[in-house]
């Protein structure tokens, strides 16, 4: 098979689905499934008009996403926009379909990336994005997992923490900006948290409902982000914040801690605070050492610079970050905060600019520009 001509097909293609009324992303990543499948069939089973095939399968592809979509959606749209306390119903297919995903012939990670593939409505570059991997890396994880349970019976649920994963980087995927996909992750907790008594279970639920809380106040006119430091916490949820506390106050009584419980745990402690510098930073860093010991993350590295930053000095963050990998997504911006704390404009300057081009939102890309922006004209005479 002449891969060469696939690699040449592909704009071609996504230029047939756009105009057909898919948007760019949907188009692209329909196309990137009908290339995974050529690369199974073709060999055995050249087409006469590969264009023509390509076309034809990715289209497909693209209706069968948008459905599936729509489907969650209509589901998202049978309840609030804040998913409502309270006794869930006794059956959830959407749940079900996690579990049956996570199926237990397969790797944890290719387990999770499968899931949100096929039933979390995430494209290939989202989950590659969580997961901080190439795209390219993560269509060939998911291709590999199709494969794998290919002509299984799926009738072997996976297990729970791979479940509670996929439900925790979906609802990051709509906590990023997606509020029904946010509120769907919360609904599938609750009928989780309804069905087993483990802590992590209600840790995760916790988590949820305490970032959730925070929702109105992330972003300003036109999308515009706004960091915790500036938000205006009387438009926190106090509703929310007080159920996700009281649920996450239950779980850690169990005394059996992990990652979820740990980084509520944090999120409960910034949701006390009246500001950013009443807050009790000292127990924040302690929680997280001890999510350290739970995941050594290097995200989980990162946070806990800022932590240190805020509880010991800017000089003592920037020395926590000598752990960390230069190369991880906003590394830059946490060390242009940490040396605009300590007087170094000009080299802040450089790195929110650094950071800025390195973005992987627009909004975020925006605030990092704002920020370099600000602060050189700090440096003006």
């Amino acid at each position: 098979m002449n891969e060469s001509l696939l690699r040449e097909l592909v704009p071609a293609v996504i230029g047939v689905l756009v105009r057909r009324g898919a948007d760019f992303a949907s188009a692209e990543d329909a196309v990137q499934e009908a290339l995974i499948r050529a690369l199974e069939t073709w060999p055995d089973d050249p087409p006469r008009d590969p264009k023509g095939w390509l076309v034809t399968v990715a289209w497909r592809k693209y209706v069968d996403a948008a459905r599936a979509v729509a489907s969650r959606r209509g589901r998202e749209l049978d309840v609030e926009v804040e998913p409502p306390p309270g006794p869930v119903p006794a059956t959830d297919d959407t749940l079900r379909l996690y579990f049956l995903c996570a199926h237990p012939t397969l790797p944890p990670a290719s387990a999770v990336a499968l899931t949100l593939r096929a039933v979390g409505g995430l494209t290939t570059r989202q989950i590659a994005t969580a997961y901080l991997v190439p795209e390219s890396t993560m269509a060939q994880r998911i291709s590999r997992a199709k494969r794998r349970i290919a002509g299984l019976r799926l009738d072997q649920p996976g297990d729970l923490p791979t479940v509670l994963r996929v439900l925790y980087l979906v609802f990051n995927e709509g906590y990023g900006g997606d509020v029904d996909l946010a509120a769907e992750a919360i609904r599938l907790a609750r009928h989780l948290a309804a069905l087993t008594d483990e802590p992590e279970v209600a840790g995760l639920l916790a988590l949820m409902l305490l970032h959730h809380a925070r929702r109105a106040s992330r972003t300003g006119p036109g999308g515009r982000l706004v960091p915790l430091a500036e938000q205006d916490r009387s438009r926190w949820d106090t509703g929310l914040i007080a159920e996700g506390v009281m649920i996450l106050q239950a779980a850690l009584a169990r005394d059996r801690l992990g990652e979820y419980q740990a980084q509520a745990a944090i999120a409960a402690l910034h949701a006390d605070a009246r500001s950013t510098s009443e807050t009790d930073w000292v127990q924040i860093v302690e929680w997280y050492d001890e999510l350290l010991l739970c995941t050594d993350s290097p995200v989980v590295r990162l946070n806990r610079a800022v932590a240190v930053g805020e509880a010991d000095g800017p000089q003592a963050g920037l020395a926590a970050l000598a752990d960390v990998d230069p190369n991880l997504p906003r590394y830059a911006a946490v060390t242009a905060y940490l040396h605009e704390r300590a007087g170094d404009l000009e080299r802040a300057a450089e790195l929110y600019a650094e950071a800025s081009r390195a973005a992987t939102s627009v909004p975020e890309r925006d605030h990092l520009t704002r920020e370099a922006a600000r602060v050189r004209q700090l440096l003006l005479p």
